[in-house]
């Protein structure tokens, strides 16, 4: 009996373990995939944003190094009768939107809270029925990433907790194209004190 409870301390520590390992696995997977289509994108000439020197000379975006921290389960809260509002965007024009939903998480023992909006353009589609857009700002911005911050793509999560990943995270077409593009401007609401060093990275971007 001692042996099997021995051997049982041994062997459930490791099962755990290695549930971890596979699930962090996956999740780095997801990552180097949304890195990869994101590469894809851009170096595609139909749907790139970049223009003439800018899209001869880009290899791959810069990424922050993958770090799984930045990969936090929030609270979700879904607004109750969300309320349509124009959001200005980058050439003077507005987009409509709503409200989805409050996402509330911890990052290094401090608890922080965006909202995350629907585009009432989009969910006419069937294909973008249930998309969500989370654009946020954090103290990279106007350092190692750009000064208009960045966006997030998610779904409409089931339950009270939604995975924000901000690996995947991305910077607006403007970044690259201030020209062709009307992009929503982040909402001073979703302004994070705090570094989030993770996703895209602005520096050097054409060059990597």
């Amino acid at each position: 009996m001692k042996k099997y409870i021995l051997f049982l301390f041994f062997i459930l520590p490791l099962f755990a373990f290695s549930q971890v390992n596979k699930r962090q696995s996956k999740e780095i997977k997801e990552i180097k995939k949304f890195q990869q289509d994101l590469n894809k994108e851009y170096l595609d000439p139909k749907e790139t944003p970049l223009r003439d020197d800018n899209f001869a000379k880009f290899k791959q975006h810069a990424f922050f190094p993958i770090d799984l921290k930045y990969r936090v389960t929030a609270n979700f809260v879904k607004t109750e009768n969300p309320q349509p509002f124009d959001l200005p965007t980058s050439s003077g024009k507005s987009k409509s939107y709503q409200q989805f939903g409050k996402a509330t998480f911890e990052l290094d023992g401090k608890s922080y809270t965006l909202n995350i909006y629907q585009s009432l353009d989009l969910m006419k589609r069937e294909e973008y029925k249930d998309h969500l857009f989370l654009p946020f700002l954090d103290e990279t911005n106007n350092k190692e990433t750009y000064g208009g911050g960045k966006y997030m793509d998610l779904k409409i999560p089931m339950g009270n907790t939604i995975v924000l990943d901000f690996n995947q995270s991305y910077q607006p077409f403007c970044a690259y194209n201030a020209y062709d593009y009307n992009c929503p401007i982040v909402p001073q609401e979703n302004k994070l004190a705090v570094e989030i060093r993770a996703g895209v990275m602005y520096e050097d971007i054409y060059h990597h």
